[in-house]
Order: structure tokens, then sequence, then C-alpha cells
């Protein structure tokens, strides 16, 4: 009696490479006219509807831009949908406040970095350009300098909130244990 063969396909990791199949794979085109390039995104046809188009990427995008989610609903039935996905995502809103793909390399705070912005210097800034950059607008903002401007004084406020923020963090930031 003949032994039959063992196969590659048996344990894990599996012993051969995957995709190395003997047979032809089946490569879905692209839905768009002309286009020969596999289509591996998937688009709804309408609104609310389980039927698809399948796009390669280039096109895919280009549908997206001219996507309307709410189109042939009436304002309620739009303003309905979009708060009940708005609490099916309540949980990514937790993370809201680390600001994530914001200004900077992450080591300044949202406080830090609007602070910076009223004191006009960039993201990146030095400590010592951010002192010369407070000491210029306080002097040209300051009531004695300007005393019946109250824009002024009000730009000195801020300006004021924003150094004392920045040199809070400074010291945090540089100071030691003994």
């Amino acid at each position: 009696m003949a032994r039959p063969s063992r196969t590659n396909d048996w344990g894990f990791p599996r012993w051969r490479g995957y995709g190395s199949e003997r047979g032809a794979t089946r490569v879905r085109l692209c839905d768009r006219e002309g286009c020969t390039e596999p289509g591996d995104c998937p688009a709804p046809k309408a609104p609310n509807s389980p039927e698809r188009w399948y796009f390669c990427q280039t096109h895919a995008g280009e549908y997206n831009r001219g996507w309307d989610y709410f189109a042939g609903l009436s304002a309620e039935e739009a303003a309905r949908r979009e708060a009940e996905e708005q609490q099916g995502a309540s949980a990514y809103t937790q993370s809201r406040h680390q600001q994530w793909a914001g200004p900077g390399d992450g080591s300044r705070s949202g406080d830090e970095i609007r602070a910076l912005g009223v004191l006009e210097v960039e993201v990146d800034a030095t400590f010592e350009e951010v002192r010369a950059a407070w000491r210029r607008l306080a002097k040209a903002n300051h009531p004695d300098v300007r005393p019946d401007d109250a824009a002024a004084a009000d730009r000195f406020r801020a300006i004021q909130a924003a150094w004392d923020v920045l040199r809070t963090a400074e010291e945090r930031r540089s100071w030691k244990p003994a």
C-alpha cells in the first residue's frame, strides 16, 4: 500500500510561503472604466446601500472627495445620524487631550503651544528666544508706554499670561530633585 505524501500546509509556521499556490490568483480590477489596477478599495454605490464599487487607491480617493454622506437626508435626519455617530465615537474623544498630530515634537503641552503663538515665536524656539520675544512685546504693549490704549493693555495681559505659562514649564523641566 502506498503511503500518502505529507503536505507542507501542516503546523505553524507554514512550511511554504503564503501565496505560493499553483493555481492562478483571482484579482478584481478597478471598477473605473479603462483602469487596469487592482480594485481593493470598496466604496458604497449609494448611501445606505450594501452594493459596493471596488476601486484602486487613486480612484477611491477621487470618489471620496465628492462623497456626501448625508445626501438625500433631511436636516433633522442628518443631525440625528451625526449625533448617533458622535455618541459611538465617544471613546476616541477621551484621547483628544493628547492632541495627536498637533504641532511640535510632543515635548510641549497645548497651553505652551498657544502661549508660544501669543509671543509670536516658533514651536521649537529655545527659552532664550521666548524670553527675548516676551521682553520685546511687553515693552511695546506696556500700559506705561501706551496709557490710553485698552487693546494694548489686553495684549499686555495676554503676553504676561503666556510668559507665566512658559516660564513655569521651563522651571518644571529644569528642576532636578536633590
